[in-house]
């Protein structure tokens, strides 16, 4: 009788280092990954709008740590049964538990505040890091395949997860579909359309941005529908896929009422960046 060789993605066993008595996080480094490179691209961004250069990363100082700050806040409120019994969990992000849309909310917030330091239209940011923030994303999702979560139903296709019970280590029956890895494509052909629109109509004023939410909560419109894992509904629909559509909405509303046109003249923002 001829075996059946079933194809799957594996997932690690482990996600969790130790170089002595310091423990070296998957998760944690993707985020920190795709962190540093977001803001990178930013900065190259900003720099060819003729932003000084070291502005981009004194901004990204501010949106960073608000960003993070803004994705566990939203998460716990969305998902608090988790850690009612235990609040000090709440501090454990190397755990998962960032959201995405709380990170926007937050990060603009950080970014507000850089900008005005700076001197620079919160518009020209939105603008620098709206291909940026996607690539980021894509990088730090590989963190929850480390941990061995964000993935979907049970599926027979050929690039199946495989999935570990990270309490015993032990795979988890059948295979499952690969959401986190859904989410990293889709993420990366957003931040190529976004970067090929922007070039080609020059948005501005945070259009650019608005494309890139509105690009984003399509996709995560859908994967947000393969999860399995638990999470808070309405009417029997996940919360984050009421957020999502809120969120689509309110960036396309904003796209179609801004009018194009600079957020200021060359010369203003000059001496803004002068002035930094």
């Amino acid at each position: 009788m001829r075996a059946v060789i079933v194809a799957a993605i594996p997932s690690p066993a482990t996600a969790v280092w130790h170089l002595g008595p310091v423990p070296i996080r998957a998760y944690a480094l993707c985020i920190l990954a795709g962190i540093v490179v977001a803001a990178l691209i930013m900065e190259r961004r900003l720099r060819a709008r003729g932003v000084a250069p070291g502005v981009g990363m004194d901004i990204a100082t501010w949106a960073v740590p608000f960003g993070i700050l803004g994705a566990r806040v939203y998460h716990l409120i969305t998902s608090p049964q988790g850690y009612l019994d235990d609040p000090l969990r709440a501090f454990a992000i190397w755990e998962g538990g960032l959201s995405i849309w709380g990170a926007v909310a937050g990060g603009a917030v950080g970014a507000w505040i850089g900008a005005r330091k700076a001197g620079v239209p919160l518009g020209v940011v939105a603008d620098a890091i709206a291909p940026a923030l996607p690539v980021g994303q894509a990088i730090g999702r590989l963190g929850n395949w480390f941990n061995n979560e964000v993935y979907g139903r049970a599926t027979t296709l050929p690039w199946g997860l495989e999935v570990h019970d990270m309490s015993t280590g032990e795979l988890l029956p059948g295979l499952f579909h690969p959401v986190f890895a859904y989410e990293m494509g889709w993420t990366l052909g957003v931040a190529l359309l976004v970067w090929q629109w922007d070039r080609r109509f020059g948005f501005e004023r945070g259009r650019a941005f608005a494309v890139y939410v509105m690009g984003y909560a399509v996709g995560r419109f859908w994967i947000e529908l393969l999860r399995i894992d638990e999470a808070n509904t309405i009417l029997g629909v996940r919360l984050n896929v009421f957020s999502t559509v809120v969120v689509f909405v309110l960036a396309a509303v904003y796209f179609v009422r801004t009018r194009p046109g600079a957020d200021r003249s060359g010369s203003e923002l000059s001496s803004a960046v002068r002035r930094a």
